[in-house]
């Protein structure tokens, strides 16, 4: 009897973390789906945008979707060519943007507010700072007017992580800051790039 039992827990156990595993593929599933609809929306967008502005680079673009946890990859780089994804890595947001609720942030152009701006930017030459080398951002459209005077730029910090984890990273002060090796990787393309290329943060 006591055997019988023990099987039949054993059995529930079982049931109950397949259950648990499928709804969290399910929700995973949604959650990709959701980022691709997103992505291909941008993606669109800037097509518009490059037809009438063909002085910026017409195959890569870099976006970057606010919508996903900083702890996962949402830096991706997209090759208008081939019409896909070409890498992607994670990238910490302006500790500005923090609303205090998990997974909802707020966007600000203001000078001195820390946060992440919301728009198109086009990427312009490499400097080095305190954070070592970094790249000029220039705003493109009226939510990110003022990068360049808030001196929001590109570069890389020593605490963004390389992989993704559970949960969030560290914050910056309002710039695209992301991991030094991917950042060399996004180094090697924007300065083989003729035409300056475009970064779309989105949300």
């Amino acid at each position: 009897m006591k055997k019988i039992l023990f099987i039949g827990l054993l059995l529930a156990a079982v049931f109950t973390a397949y259950l648990f595993i499928s709804d969290k593929k399910d929700f995973s599933s949604a959650s990709e789906t959701e980022t691709d609809k997103r992505v291909e929306y941008q993606v669109s967008e800037v097509r518009k945008f490059l037809k009438s502005n063909s002085k910026y680079n017409d195959r890569i673009v870099f976006f970057i979707d606010m919508k996903i946890p900083s702890g996962k990859n949402r830096f991706f780089v997209y090759d208008l060519k081939e019409n896909k994804i070409i890498d992607k890595g994670l990238v910490a947001h302006g500790s500005g943007s923090e609303t205090g609720i998990k997974g909802k942030l707020k966007f600000s152009n203001v000078p001195n507010s820390l946060s992440t701006s919301l728009g198109k930017y086009y990427i312009g030459h490499h400097y080095n700072g305190k954070f070592g080398k970094a790249y000029k951002l220039y705003g493109l459209d009226e939510s990110n007017s003022n990068a360049f005077k808030r001196d929001v730029v590109f570069h890389y910090y020593y605490d963004v992580p390389y992989k993704e984890k559970d949960g969030y990273i560290c914050n910056s002060y309002g710039c695209p800051m992301v991991n030094k090796k991917y950042f060399q990787r996004m180094a090697k393309i924007i300065d083989s790039s003729e035409s300056d290329i475009l970064m779309n943060i989105y949300y």
